[in-house]
């Protein structure tokens, strides 16, 4: 009996080592330990053993090995289809697959782009910085006092920590001269935030650029040369621009500087409020109280800043009527937008 256990134990090695698949190691088990298996043979030929309880023992440790062979055999086969399955994916072919239509990048995050590179491209410093802020950010630090008129300007959301939603990238000057010093050149665009009812030209969540120049002997001729070359590089002629006084309390003097409507050609219309100039630009020559309080020596050094609005100039490139088209995720008024 002994003899006939070992060979069954190596028999049934050799046929559990080659079998390949599901099917082959069900015939096996079923050949082993079916009801009329080799083991159930065994069992049966043990009334014609002496020391029954002896061969009992070895028939079940070898009926024991083999239901854990077999589900170990069945567990490895599973991992294998699996992992098989997982190479097979990695080799999917797109090009098999339903025809979609490729996606597109927003038109704002196009005119980012291109107006960041032409700053790289004239020696600017590329920066990013936080949407939440605080009050000495966006306005103690850039001349604007708690309880000054200037703050009426610009319809703030406040957070309950007392921390605010930025309502303009000025808030991320002081930051900024603090990290680099003078002399100075850098670019910051972000997306602001101003609780303000909307319309064809105005939107509660917008994009604009902050720049500033800073070194010694700035002028407003600066900041004219470099709007203008930036603005003829986007629309690739010659822009008509015009610059009228502003009141801002972190530069002066302070300026709005406009551009020829695209839309209308400068005739008028809802864009421009009939105006035929679309308002751009808010910049000038930063106050000497905001170099200071970014550590900068206002004895030596001046400089300009502006806060070009990315919203209104995608629209002027693009030929965008309404600002509210931007925000409306509507992928009709967006999709023209992919090839570009």
């Amino acid at each position: 009996m002994k003899d006939r256990i070992e060979q069954l134990r190596s028999d049934f090695e050799a046929a559990l080592g080659s079998a390949t698949d599901a099917s082959e190691l069900e015939a096996l088990r079923i050949a082993y330990l079916g009801k009329r298996g080799h083991i159930a043979a065994l069992m049966q030929g043990l009334r014609e053993v002496e020391d029954k309880k002896t061969a009992g023992q070895l028939i079940n440790s070898l009926k024991t090995e083999v239901e854990d062979r077999i589900k170990n055999a069945d567990e490895a086969l599973r991992r294998a289809a699996v992992d098989r399955e997982i190479r097979e994916a990695k080799k999917y072919n797109p090009t098999l697959a339903f025809p979609r239509e490729m996606g597109s990048y927003h038109p704002i995050t196009l005119a980012t782009r291109e107006v960041e590179e032409i700053f790289r491209t004239m020696g600017f410093t590329i920066e990013n910085y936080a949407e939440i802020v605080d009050d000495y950010e966006c306005f103690e630090a850039l001349n604007i006092p708690k309880h000054h008129p200037a703050r009426d300007m610009q319809d703030t959301y406040y957070l309950e920590n007392g921390q605010l939603l930025k309502t303009h990238t000025s808030a991320a000057q002081n930051a900024i001269m603090k990290k680099y010093g003078a002399p100075l050149r850098a670019i910051f665009p972000g997306r602001c935030f101003r609780n303000e009812s909307t319309d064809a030209c105005h939107e509660n969540t917008f994009f604009q650029m902050e720049g500033m120049m800073i070194d010694e002997d700035i002028s407003i001729s600066n900041l004219i040369y470099f709007m203008k070359t930036m603005l003829s590089e986007v629309f690739k002629r010659d822009v008509k621009v015009r610059l009228r006084p502003g009141f801002f309390p972190f530069v002066e003097p302070g300026f709005e500087l406009d551009i020829n409507c695209a839309i209308c050609g400068g005739e008028g219309c809802p864009s421009c409020k009939n105006s035929g100039w679309l308002e751009l630009c808010p910049c000038g020559m930063i106050h000497p109280n905001v170099l200071e309080a970014g550590g900068i020596d206002t004895e030596r050094y001046t400089g300009f800043a502006f806060g070009l609005g990315l919203t209104r100039l995608a629209m002027m490139k693009y030929g965008v009527k309404d600002i509210r088209d931007f925000n409306s995720g509507s992928l009709k008024a967006l999709s023209q937008f992919k090839s570009r």
